[in-house]
């Protein structure tokens, strides 16, 4: 073999970093691992998608009541907000502290606050707290969550015969 065919073809040749064969499906390796990158943290950023056991009914009550609720909310005029711990763990309690003000700034009382979690992963783990009234305007429960992982925090107050969904929120439960 004469000498340049065998440079050509060696494992010490760096050419075959110019091939356009090889650049191409390493360009190719490259866009499939960024689709990948991108799918798991949309996976991680949106909401879950799972379908309720009565979603048929949900929707039809969703769209005919959607405005009037949000109508409802916004004439309160209320001022929520919901104290978290920095961390969760799995089987630890933890205090979960809600405030609520009208627009004028009074505390609103009286009001049946349940705070919702939801699992996204298993709806088995689902359960409901009832917050505890604890000074004028400001309520609070401990969860004690069974699983690690992702949830879902809801907080509806009911006040009369109106409830409103005040506060939306999702976290992140460590492992033991």
């Amino acid at each position: 073999m004469s000498k340049t065919l065998e440079n050509r073809f060696s494992q010490s040749s760096k050419r075959a970093w110019r091939n356009p064969w090889v650049v191409g499906w390493l360009v190719l390796l490259g866009i499939v691992l960024a689709v990948n990158a991108g799918m798991i943290t949309l996976a991680f950023v949106t909401g879950p998608g799972l379908v309720d056991k009565n979603y048929y009914e949900l929707g039809q009550e969703f769209e005919r009541n959607r405005l009037k609720r949000v109508a409802a909310r916004s004439a309160l005029g209320w001022t929520a907000h919901l104290d978290m711990p920095e961390e969760n763990q799995q089987g630890i309690g933890a205090v979960y502290r809600f405030s609520v003000v009208d627009r004028v700034g009074v505390p609103v009382d009286n009001l049946q606050v349940q705070i919702s979690t939801y699992r996204p992963s298993d709806a088995d783990a689902d359960f409901s707290v009832p917050m505890e009234p604890y000074a004028p305007g400001m309520y609070q429960a401990e969860l004690v969550f069974p699983l690690k992982g992702h949830w879902e925090i809801t907080l509806v107050a009911k006040q009369g015969e109106e409830s409103y969904e005040l506060i939306k929120r999702r976290i992140f439960v460590l492992g033991n």
